[in-house]
């Protein structure tokens, strides 16, 4: 199993469509920042929110990491790799662990521009606002810029950032079935897509009623999952976490369940 973690990550660090997906994360991150910083001053008019949003890490990564998913997972069906990983003796459970560490790895690059870009934002005091929008590192660029920070709350705040980008692993190990099933990298972003619109209005939405509430508040796609800042306590981060990792080992116990009666053709 460890070398077939070795051999993909080595496929990811050097594929030029990922390079440049994270420099599209990267151009994107900045962009956000920036009409983030705008639109506090008046430069930039409150309506242009919902554009802003599209630049956000949220939408960013729903759209990339799909992408990433088809091209790490489908892409190795097209080739047959996976089909000579099977027949050289490779199990079928390994194949799948590390098609989802490269994933995670992949996920991890794709959010790394946006993690700095929250951190230099804040560095500068200077006060950043998108309104109702900010989710994610976009909120907690928004909900603790123009402060002064000490240094227990630098360390809290790199805590919470590495908690939402395990938050983000978790809801994008939802394509890693999605992938194994389809083996199609088109069918692959558009679902999750799709499926996470249909997550944010259900979310949204859950707040008039409990039961709804309580159902996404155990999955990774609660909307307080992704609204973490200094306030959060370490407990909440901890039960954030645990949620994340339960529901990462679920979406990879169904694709295994699957994929180990499947044929491969």
């Amino acid at each position: 199993m460890l070398n077939l973690i070795r051999a993909d990550l080595f496929k990811l660090m050097k594929s030029q469509a990922v390079k440049v997906l994270i420099a599209i994360s990267a151009a994107s991150a900045m962009i956000s920042a920036v009409m983030a910083y705008l639109i506090p001053l008046g430069k930039i008019d409150t309506r242009m929110t919902g554009i802003e949003f599209m630049f956000s890490d949220m939408n960013m990564t729903c759209i990339l990491g799909a992408v990433i998913a088809g091209m790490i997972i489908c892409g190795d069906f097209e080739n047959k790799t996976i089909h000579n990983a099977i027949s050289s003796g490779s199990r079928r459970y390994a194949i799948i662990i590390s098609k989802a560490v490269a994933l995670a790895v992949a996920l991890m690059l794709l959010l790394l521009p946006y993690a700095i870009v929250t951190a230099a934002g804040l560095g500068t005091g200077d006060k950043f606002d998108v309104g109702s929008v900010g989710i994610g590192f976009l909120h907690v660029l928004t909900a603790e810029s123009g402060n002064v920070m000490e240094i227990a709350e630098i360390g809290k705040l790199a805590a919470i950032m590495l908690t939402l980008i395990i938050v983000y692993i978790a809801q994008l190990s939802l394509c890693v079935p999605l992938a194994f099933f389809l083996k199609k990298p088109v069918f692959v972003v558009a679902i999750y897509y799709g499926f996470s619109i249909l997550c944010a209005q259900l979310a949204g939405g859950s707040e008039s009623s409990s039961v709804l509430s309580r159902i996404f508040s155990l999955t990774p796609y609660g909307n307080k999952h992704a609204l973490m800042a200094l306030e959060t306590t370490a407990g909440d981060m901890a039960r954030t976490i645990g949620i994340s990792v339960i529901f990462i080992a679920f979406m990879l116990a169904v694709t295994f369940t699957a994929f180990r009666k499947s044929e491969i053709k």
